[in-house]
């Protein structure tokens, strides 16, 4: 019926106040007693929802309804990335987060965005614009920023260091995705999702093909609103 993103700000109880007021106002549905589901992160502090489910489960069961064949999902959003492996009912079997560390996760290419005074949404088709990448060599978030600073210092061409920043970033991604089981067809979520050139990478590592829905980062949501209809 509708969906509306915010960002979570200061107060993660109020964003969800806020997102379900729009939401009510750009559908026209009176959203009064409707069973809410919260996950992620915050969702012990949403007090007025009736459970809480992890996002783990939340985003397999969305992921399953879209497209029942999809065994292995990628997630991908700004403060962690996730691969879980999911079974023929729709249920997580086996899952991998990333470490504390900002690397592989859309942070990182906010960062680099910023280094390369491009927008996040110019970031990936400017990648996509290389043909020989550089080796970015560093896995941490800070120290990648000074290599990339560096790399510009040297007159390197600006769309083979933003090729590069993708590349180590898939490859972060694939190593997680390997310990867990890589089983196709895989399916790729989360804001990150929307980047062509983190999909091209990541495909390319996991020498298989991605499917990705028509809205990636609200898998999750729509997994919380299945299961909030389940008695």
């Amino acid at each position: 019926m509708g969906s509306h993103l915010v960002p979570t700000g200061a107060s993660g109880a109020e964003a969800a106040r806020r997102c379900l007021a729009e939401l009510s106002r750009k559908s026209g549905a009176d959203i009064t007693g409707v069973p809410t589901i919260s996950t992620g992160y915050g969702r012990s502090l949403i007090d007025f929802a009736e459970k809480s489910v992890t996002e783990i489960t939340c985003h397999s069961v969305g992921v399953h309804r879209l497209n029942p064949s999809i065994r292995f999902l990628i997630d991908v959003g700004g403060q962690d990335s996730k691969v879980i492996r999911i079974g023929e009912n729709g249920r997580p079997t086996d899952f991998e987060l990333n470490d504390k560390c900002s690397a592989g996760t859309g942070r990182f290419l906010e960062v680099m965005a910023r280094v390369l005074e491009v927008s996040i949404s110019e970031l990936g088709p400017l990648a996509l614009k290389s043909d020989s990448p550089c080796n970015i060599s560093s896995t941490c978030t800070v120290f990648a920023e000074s290599e990339v600073v560096g790399r510009i210092g040297a007159g390197e061409n600006s769309k083979d260091i933003a090729a590069g920043v993708h590349k180590a970033m898939a490859s972060k991604i694939t190593t997680l995705s390997k310990r867990v089981g890589v089983v196709p067809p895989i399916c790729v979520t989360g804001g990150v999702a929307l980047n062509p050139a983190f999909r091209h990478y990541l495909s390319e590592q996991l020498s298989a093909e991605l499917w990705m829905p028509d809205n990636p980062q609200l898998t999750g949501a729509l997994g919380a609103a299945l299961l909030s209809l389940e008695p």
